[in-house]
């Protein structure tokens, strides 16, 4: 049967994650993965898991298993205010903050229109402002031509999903001048922003511009991604319209997981899991880079960053990281090819390593394996050039 002419006029634009296609296919415990944004699962509060079920059933009873409001229930909303200094009424709670992309996406952006975004750009977003028929424009700030059309700036300003990179203090001062000359909103990706591990701390650009800027944050990468939670901070007024969005999405956020969430940042716990997160993912990071010093060939170059779970390769001109992957697939290592986070597919020698997943026992077998495809497309490319 010919389903075709069932399928909405949206579905084109769908772009599928190389990510998600592997994972997929492939048992990650048979491979050396650095593909996925995975956290460290020994990050996971197992321990304390027995005890804050115990600790919610028994102190909101069966309120933890029914409908919650739209918003996030209160005692969530209430430490995420505290802990970020923010009134109350600026907080909404999201179901993953991908659906806060998604819902900024929905809301705001009509077809045709533009978001500006550094490149490379996070693939999650892409695959948003794709699937409203939105066009992706890159920043430089003084690349004005496709501003007739533009509303959002997209931006992850601390340890970049893909690029590791973080932007200065001066570098988001000018970002905000830019989007107040030209009257447009921010949304500040922000799920890396506690997994700091060197280099001080720089003021979000919310805090430099809370009227127009809408703040996502998640639970993915300090607490645990199954649990589907994030968070919005931004003005009452476009927090209204993403209310009402979200109650034609999901009704409201997992309410348990929410109770779960609150009790574990309330109680202090998040703080002294985040200590011991950093200090392991730094010791990774560190020991990441050391590898890639150790065997990486020739011309090959990688960021260094302060934080988050990423590292960004660059390979000599002319290796494509598309057309090798199925081989090194086959020999048990696997990156993302850096050109499905440019919109246009380019950069074909790039590729995202992430640091965080694989254990630390099981990284130099899987970056000599990557080191020598990477050799292997080398000498392929002198013998054809």
């Amino acid at each position: 049967m010919d389903y075709s002419r069932f399928f909405s006029d949206d579905v084109p634009s769908f772009l599928r994650s190389p990510v998600r296609e592997i994972f997929r296919k492939v048992d990650l415990a048979s491979i050396y993965s650095f593909a996925g944004g995975y956290p460290d699962a020994s990050t996971f509060p197992l321990a304390e898991m027995e005890g804050l079920t115990r600790q919610v059933v028994e102190k909101y009873g069966a309120r933890a298993l029914q409908y919650g409001g739209t918003q996030g229930v209160t005692e969530l909303r209430e430490i995420i205010s505290q802990r970020y200094d923010v009134p109350l009424e600026r907080v909404q709670i999201t179901t993953s903050s991908q659906q806060g992309i998604d819902v900024c996406a929905r809301v705001f952006l009509n077809p045709g229109d533009v978001v500006l975004t550094t490149y490379p750009a996070y693939l999650g977003a892409l695959q948003s402002f794709r699937a409203y028929r939105a066009a992706v424009h890159r920043l430089p700030l003084e690349d004005l031509s496709a501003n007739g059309k533009a509303k959002l700036i997209y931006i992850v300003p601390d340890f970049c999903n893909p690029s590791g990179v973080t932007m200065s203090l001066e570098e988001r001062q000018a970002l905000v001048e830019f989007a107040r000359r030209e009257n447009l909103l921010i949304v500040e990706d922000s799920p890396y922003r506690e997994l700091r591990y060197s280099g001080e701390s720089i003021p979000t650009i919310y805090s430099l511009a809370p009227e127009r800027t809408l703040h996502l944050g998640s639970f993915s990468k300090i607490f645990a991604p199954g649990f589907r939670l994030g968070w919005i901070i931004a003005e009452p007024e476009l927090l209204e319209q993403i209310f009402v969005c979200k109650q034609a999405l999901d009704l409201c956020p997992p309410v348990f997981d929410q109770y779960l969430a609150a009790e574990f940042m309330g109680s202090g716990a998040l703080d002294r899991n985040l200590e011991r997160s950093i200090s392991l993912y730094r010791d990774k990071r560190d020991y990441m880079v050391s590898l890639l010093e150790k065997y990486m060939p020739d011309g090959v170059s990688w960021t260094h960053p302060d934080g988050g779970l990423f590292l960004w390769v660059t390979l000599p001109e002319g290796i494509d990281t598309v057309a090798m992957y199925d081989s090194a697939l086959a020999t048990g290592v696997a990156y993302v090819a850096g050109s499905f986070f440019f919109p246009d597919g380019s950069h074909r020698n790039t590729m995202r390593l992430n640091f965080s997943y694989l254990a630390k026992e099981r990284m130099e077998a899987g970056v000599q394996l990557l080191a020598a495809e990477i050799a292997k497309a080398r000498s392929q490319q002198m013998i054809d050039g």
